[in-house]
This record gives structure tokens, C-alpha cells and sequence, in this order.
């Protein structure tokens, strides 16, 4: 063999060697760029999730502060219905003259002009001077009670 050939031989292995080499750092730096891109993929992802989860923490954080709105408005509305059917009940009682002796005290709400401009709880001594109405202890309790009543169940 001559040396020719032999030299031949070495420049094609160099050469084949090169390539395989140019390959194989072009595939690296290809893997490598795609875990980069994965890794943020996964960042960002995480921080999407995280995002979310706040927000709904902070909407579920609203939305149980209206429903506690919405129990408190309900007890109020209950109680003033059971004031409004009480009202109710004693004007019967009077029209039926069955509280006639309720008529002897002090004079009725209606001579106090109480109840046209819809103070007569506060005139009757049942109320602040803000229109802020301050219940006996036995309504309060019985509030009180219904409202954990209903909201035993949640």
C-alpha cells in the first residue's frame, strides 16, 4: 500500500469523524434548546395555575362573604315580617276589641302620630335615635337561634 492511499484513509475517517461530531453537537444543542423550552413551558404553566388558584380563592372568599350577606338580609326580612304579621295581628286584636286595654296606656301609636311617619317602634321606647331598632333579649335570641338554624345545614 502506498502512502497516498493510506493518507486517503485517514482524511475520509477525519472527515467522517467531523460530520458524525457536527451532528451530534447540532442534535445537543437541539436537545438542550427543546428541555429549555420545556423547563419554561413548565414555569409558565405553574404560574398560569397559580394565578388561577387565586383568583379563585379570592372569588370564593367574595362569594361566601354575599351569602353571609344574603343570611343576614334574610333574618332581617324574616324579622320584619314577623313584626309586620304582630302589627297585623294586634289590629285585629283591636278591630275585634280584644286589647282595649292596651288603649288606656299613654294613648295609641296612632294619637302619637307614631306610625304615620313610621317611628313607632322608636316612640314606643323599642329603638335608638339613629331609627336603629333595639329588640328585647328574648327577640335577639330568637333571631339568633333561627339564624343558626338555618345555617346548620350548610
Amino acid at each position: 500500500m502506498s502512502t497516498v492511499l493510506i493518507v486517503v484513509i485517514v482524511i475520509v475517517v477525519v472527515i467522517v469523524v467531523l460530520v458524525a461530531a457536527l451532528f451530534g453537537v447540532v442534535r445537543g444543542r437541539r436537545m438542550a434548546a427543546q428541555r429549555r423550552y420545556q423547563r419554561e413551558l413548565a414555569r409558565r404553566r405553574e404560574r398560569a395555575a397559580t394565578e388561577h388558584r387565586e383568583a379563585a380563592e379570592l372569588r370564593t372568599g367574595r362569594a361566601e362573604e354575599a351569602e353571609h350577606r344574603a343570611r343576614v338580609a334574610g333574618a332581617l326580612a324574616e324579622r320584619e315580617r314577623a313584626e309586620a304579621r304582630l302589627h297585623e295581628e294586634t289590629a285585629v286584636a283591636h278591630e275585634r276589641g280584644l286589647a282595649d286595654e292596651d288603649l288606656g296606656r299613654e294613648g295609641s301609636m296612632s294619637d302619637r302620630g307614631d306610625v304615620a311617619n313610621g317611628r313607632g317602634d322608636v316612640a314606643a321606647g323599642r329603638g335608638d335615635v339613629d331609627g336603629e331598632r333595639d329588640y328585647p333579649a328574648a327577640e335577639r335570641e330568637q333571631v339568633a337561634a333561627d339564624s343558626r338554624r338555618l345555617n346548620s345545614d350548610r
